[in-house]
This record gives structure tokens, C-alpha cells and sequence, in this order.
């Protein structure tokens, strides 16, 4: 490798995470920059559904990828485990750490402004859908709402989630029985019957 600059290297899909997470480890910004294209997305999806509020969510994600760019340099695979199983787990544990907190409440609380326009309607009902299931999965215990957010949200597999949350898989089936219902209850209070896949 010596020789090569960092913008001689260039990484397609193709290429593996771990490849990805040894060339950040190198200082090569592109990979850097080409992992977080990769995953930004879901870490920032699955932050906003365990915190509640898109503000936390975008901070959260930015400490994930600190951590990338400074986990990078000691980076060693750990067998067969995904590097999105490690994502994951961090991405889990700092929103628990933030949703212990005690915080004022957000400003998206407050709610938006409705748009006057006639094709803000579909928007809207979105918003409306989005913040009902946030509010009922808000209410899950942390455990159920983990899953959740992993199966069901990040579309992690029971597997995956059974090493990022540090359960057994069956314990991750039990979560995901006992949330289901329990969020079907909370949806079913305010006054939604069905919510997609959780049926």
C-alpha cells in the first residue's frame, strides 16, 4: 500500500465493511465516508425509533460514527459477526443512555405547523402515523422496544439482535411476542386497530 494516496483509493459496494473499517483505520477518509453512506440511514432510523425525536437521533448517529473513526485503527473482526451487529449495539446502548437521562422536553413536541396546501395532507397523516407509534413504542419496556426496534424497524435478524441486545435468541423471540402485544394494546389506545407488520 505504501506510495498510495488516499485519493487513489477508491471502494465500490462491493466491497466488505471490515475492508471498509481497516482502510478508516488507515486514515482514508473516502472509506470513512463511503461506510457512513452505507449505514447512516439505519443507525439514524433506528435511533430515532428507540429515542423518540429526530435531534437526539442525529446526535446519536454522530457519536456512532465518531466511534467508527475511532474504533478503526484497533478494528479485528470478530469472527463471523457483521460490523452492522456492532453498529447496532452502539447505536442501542447510547440511545438507552440517552433516553435515561433526564431531558427537557423537545421542541418536536410541540408539533409542526400545518402546511395550507391541499398536498400537505399526505404528509401530515404520515407525521400523525410516525408520532402515535413512536408515543406507543415509548411506552414498551426498554427490552421490548429493542427488538422492536431491530426486528421489526431495522430488520435486523432475531439472530443479530439476540448478540447486539446480549440475549439468548429465544429470549429475543419472547421480547418480540410480548411487544407485539404490548404495542398493539398501546396503538389499540389511541385509537389504532392495525400498524403493518405488527399484526
Amino acid at each position: 500500500m505504501g506510495g498510495q494516496c488516499e485519493g487513489d483509493v477508491t471502494h465500490d459496494a462491493g466491497d466488505g465493511d471490515h475492508d471498509l473499517m481497516i482502510a478508516i483505520g488507515q486514515g482514508r477518509r473516502q472509506a470513512f465516508h463511503t461506510l457512513m453512506q452505507r449505514h447512516l440511514a439505519s443507525i439514524v432510523a433506528l435511533a430515532h425509533r428507540l429515542v423518540g425525536n429526530q435531534a437526539d437521533a442525529d446526535e446519536i448517529a454522530q457519536e456512532v460514527f465518531l466511534r467508527v473513526w475511532v474504533t478503526a485503527p484497533r478494528w479485528r473482526p470478530d469472527g463471523e459477526a457483521k460490523l452492522t451487529t456492532w453498529l447496532y449495539r452502539v447505536t442501542v446502548n447510547l440511545c438507552l443512555d440517552r433516553r435515561r437521562r433526564v431531558t427537557a422536553l423537545p421542541l418536536e413536541a410541540a408539533g409542526d405547523p400545518v402546511d395550507p396546501l391541499p398536498s400537505s395532507l399526505d404528509r401530515v397523516v404520515e407525521q400523525d402515523a410516525v408520532m402515535w407509534l413512536n408515543q406507543a413504542l415509548s411506552r414498551l419496556p426498554e427490552r421490548q422496544r429493542g427488538v422492536l426496534a431491530l426486528c421489526y424497524f431495522g430488520e435486523t435478524t432475531a439472530s443479530d439482535a439476540a448478540q447486539i441486545l446480549d440475549l439468548s435468541v429465544s429470549a429475543v423471540e419472547a421480547l418480540l411476542v410480548r411487544g407485539r402485544r404490548s404495542l398493539r394494546k398501546n396503538l389499540s389506545a389511541l385509537g389504532i386497530v392495525e400498524m403493518g407488520d405488527l399484526r
